[in-house]
């Protein structure tokens, strides 16, 4: 449920950047998404849609990418994808890993007119 804060706090950095731009209406935003983060896209839409009427971003449409996780090991520098929760490095073995992507949450554009 924490998608309604986050909903919040997109909409409010999107409205605002638009009224320093003079916008009209926002059209688009484009959204990058780790896969670590938790959010659940289709949740993300539905508190959009309904925060957002009445407001300059009203109707814009939600883009959004999402960044897989990316490890490193400490021990040998390689770099995977891991495809499950198992985050051993397949070069070396080390059982420890940093992560390199898979935390993001950003508000990437916003298209107006």
């Amino acid at each position: 449920m924490h998608e309604l804060s986050v909903t919040e706090n997109i909409l409010e950095i999107v409205t605002r950047h638009a009224q320093q731009a003079n916008a009209r209406r926002v059209l688009r935003i484009h959204l990058v998404i780790g896969d670590l983060s938790s959010l659940v896209d289709d949740c993300v839409q539905f508190y959009f849609d309904y925060l957002a009427r009445d407001t300059l971003a009203a109707n814009a449409q939600l883009v959004f990418r999402r960044v897989p996780v990316t490890l490193r090991c400490p021990q040998c520098a390689h770099t995977w994808q891991p495809a499950s929760a198992d985050w051993t490095c397949p070069a070396c073995g080390r059982a420890q890993a940093a992560i390199q992507t898979g935390r993001e949450f950003y508000v990437d554009s916003i298209e107006v007119e």
